[in-house]
């Protein structure tokens, strides 16, 4: 037993959120794009930002060893009058299998993989975040009338944490 938690100890001290790609709908001027990095600067985890206007597009940098919470992104894109379209998150896996319907726990949160054939997952890798809120309208839905096997992709949630549906 004390060589299993060792083992999810050095896991996860390789594992950890990087960088992020963040698409924004609904930017129309500079002024839009400058009002949303403004609103996201102020999460502490997030320790640089890059805007692409010609995109709609925020590259984000994540704080090492700050804990990322991926729901006050969303949050903070939509306060300032925005929604997202799209976020990718690259993350670090050390030596982690997954497939369809896998479910790796970090930082408190399930990571619920959807759409995805049975591999390894090591160093970077690029998750692009299915929830609603982090799709468009019409993709959630569509996703929702495919996933009704997963109770979890309606609610979010899973046993009181929080589930994030990612595919590769």
């Amino acid at each position: 037993m004390l060589a299993a938690a060792a083992m999810l100890f050095v896991q996860n001290s390789f594992a950890q959120f990087t960088v992020a790609e963040l698409q924004v709908s609904g930017l129309t001027c500079s002024m839009c794009s400058k009002a949303t990095e403004k609103a996201l600067r102020t999460l502490p985890f997030i320790s640089d930002i890059k805007p692409d206007l010609n995109r709609n597009l925020f590259m984000i940098t994540f704080a090492k060893g700050q804990k990322v919470d991926l729901d006050q992104i969303g949050r903070k894109v939509q306060g300032a009058g925005f929604s997202v379209n799209k976020l990718s998150a690259t993350f670090r896996f050390n030596a982690v299998q997954v497939k369809d319907n896998f479910h790796y726990a970090y930082g408190g949160n399930l990571y619920h993989f959807m759409q995805v054939s049975p591999k390894t997952l090591n160093g970077p890798v690029k998750l692009t975040i299915l929830d609603k809120g982090f799709v468009p309208a019409k993709t959630y839905g569509g996703l929702l009338a495919k996933s009704s096997a997963y109770p979890c992709y309606k609610t979010g949630k899973m046993d009181n944490a929080r589930v994030y549906h990612v595919t590769i």
